[in-house]
C-alpha cells in the first residue's frame, strides 16, 4: 500500500495531552480494566509520573506511561504490530484484525508464555529487535525498536533481563528439513497480500471460496510492522501442499521515514550499498528458515517517495546492492514500488542501475492486468511482473474476513 493506513485504536484509549494528570489517571484505570482480576497480566501506575509498571506472569516491566497495554487473552483479535508504542501481553488469537499493510517500526513490547529455563537476551541489529527469555513463570519477550534503542534497553533492564550482555543474534533460523521448491514463488493469476499470515483455518476458507491462489507473506525487515506469530516453515509447507503459491515481501529500510504508509515511523536508507547487502542477507536467512529454497523470488518493499536527486541515487544504490547480493546467495530479486516513484526511477536508469528480476508495481486502478503505461513492453516481459491493482479492501469468504490488497501475478521460474 502506498498511502497511510487508518489509525488503529488499541484497547486502552488515547487521552488529550492538554491534561497530563487526568490522562495518566484515566490510562491507569483503563489498563486495570483491560488487565483485571483473574488475568495472568496486571498493570499499575509507577511512582514516576512518566512511567508505569506492567506485570505478567510474575515479571514486571517499567514502560513509558503513554504506551498502550493490550491483554491478548481478553482481546485475541487485536493485531500485534510494532509501528505503535504498545505493550502486548499473551498470545494472539487465530484471527488477528490487522490492516492490509502496516509499515514502520517504533519501540514496543510483546510478552508471551514460554518454557524458559533461564534469563537471556539476544539482539538482531539488522531487524532492530531484542528477544529475551526469563525463567520462573517462563516468558518470551520480543522488543523491537526504531530510533530509540535506549528506551527498549531500559524497559528490558527494568525486568532484570541481562540486556547489557545481549548476544548478537544470527538472522533467520535453522532451515527446516523439508522445504518447498523455488516454483512456490511462481504463479499466474490472482493473489492477495495482508499484514500478517492468516491462520490455516482462514486459508482453507479462502482456498474454497475466494478467487485467489497466491498470497503475499511478509518475511522480515526492519520496517515490517506485524509480528507474524503464525508464519512458520510448517505454515509454508502446509499452504503449498494445499495449492497456495507465495510472493515473499521484505520491508527493509525505506527511501524516507515518511514514505508511503510509514507515517514518519520508518527506518530510512542512510548508507545504501551496505544496507542493501545486509537486507539481502537477512531476507535470505528468513526465507531459508521458512523453507523457501534458492531460486525463490524475494521482494524488497519500497514505499512511495518523491523521486529525484540524492533520494533516487540512494534508492538505486540500495536496491542494486540488494539484487547483487541475492544473486550471490542464489535467490532471485524482486522489488515492490509505485508507478510514480520506483518504477520510473528504474526505467529511466537502466544504463547504470542493477535491475531486479521481477517488478511488483502498485497502481490501484482496479485493472487486474500486468500491463501498464509506465512499463515498456520490453522490460520484465518474460513472466516477471506483479500488479497490486487494489488496496485496503475487506473481503469475506467462508465466513472469514481479512483486510487485503489485491494483486495480479505473472511470475515464472526463469533464472
Amino acid at each position: 500500500m502506498l498511502r497511510p493506513t487508518e489509525e488503529y485504536v488499541m484497547s486502552v484509549p488515547r487521552f488529550p495531552r492538554s491534561s497530563p494528570p487526568a490522562r495518566r489517571a484515566l490510562a491507569a484505570l483503563a489498563a486495570c480494566a483491560v488487565l483485571g482480576a483473574g488475568s495472568p497480566a496486571a498493570a499499575r501506575t509507577a511512582s514516576d509520573d512518566a512511567t508505569r509498571t506492567v506485570g505478567y506472569r510474575g515479571h514486571t516491566f517499567t514502560v513509558p506511561a503513554d504506551w498502550q497495554v493490550v491483554d491478548l487473552g481478553k482481546d485475541p483479535a487485536a493485531c500485534v504490530r510494532f509501528d505503535r508504542h504498545a505493550v502486548y501481553l499473551g498470545e494472539p488469537g487465530e484471527r488477528q484484525d490487522c490492516p492490509a499493510r502496516a509499515t514502520g517500526r517504533t519501540e514496543a513490547l510483546w510478552v508471551q508464555p514460554a518454557a524458559a529455563t533461564k534469563a537471556s537476551v539476544t539482539e538482531d541489529r539488522t531487524s532492530r529487535v531484542f528477544r529475551a527469555t526469563a525463567a520462573n513463570e517462563g516468558i518470551a519477550v520480543t522488543a523491537p525498536y526504531g530510533e530509540d534503542r535506549a528506551t527498549i534497553q531500559r524497559v528490558l533492564g527494568s525486568a532484570g533481563l541481562p540486556v547489557a550482555a545481549a548476544r548478537a543474534e544470527r538472522p533467520g533460523g535453522t532451515p527446516p528439513a523439508l522445504a518447498v521448491p523455488a516454483g512456490a514463488t511462481a504463479y499466474r493469476g490472482r493473489g492477495f497480500d495482508t499484514c500478517t499470515a492468516p491462520s490455516r483455518t482462514a486459508m482453507n476458507a479462502w482456498r474454497a471460496g475466494s478467487p485467489y491462489r497466491a498470497v503475499g507473506i511478509y518475511i522480515g525487515g526492519v520496517n515490517r510492522a506485524c509480528a507474524q506469530a503464525g508464519l512458520t516453515s510448517e505454515w509454508v509447507r502446509t499452504q503449498y501442499a494445499d495449492g497456495w503459491r507465495f510472493f515473499p515481501l521484505y520491508v527493509g529500510p525505506q527511501p524516507a521515514s515518511g514514505a508511503g504508509s510509514c507515517q514518519n515511523r520508518c527506518v530510512s536508507i542512510t548508507d545504501p550499498e551496505p544496507q542493501g547487502r545486509a537486507a539481502a542477507e537477512d531476507a535470505v536467512a528468513q526465507a531459508a528458515a521458512l523453507g523457501l529454497e534458492k531460486g525463490s523470488v524475494l521482494y524488497n518493499d519500497l514505499e512511495q517517495y518523491t523521486r529525484g536527486g540524492a533520494l533516487t541515487t540512494r534508492v538505486l544504490g540500495y536496491l542494486g546492492a540488494w539484487t547483487e547480493r541475492l544473486h550471490e546467495l542464489g535467490y532471485r530479486s524482486g522489488a515492490y514500488g509505485g508507478v510514480s516513484s520506483l518504477v520510473p526511477d528504474l526505467v529511466g536508469n537502466t544504463a547504470k542501475a542493477t535491475l531486479p528480476d521481477v517488478i511488483h508495481f502498485a497502481h490501484w486502478n482496479g485493472e487486474a492486468t500486468t500491463d501498464h503505461p509506465s512499463l515498456p513492453a520490453t522490460m520484465w516481459a518474460d513472466r516477471q511482473r506483479i500488479h497490486q491493482y487494489a488496496g485496503d479492501r475487506t473481503e469475506t469468504y467462508g465466513g472469514v474476513t481479512i483486510n487485503i490488497d489485491r494483486d495480479q501475478l505473472d511470475v515464472g521460474t526463469g533464472t
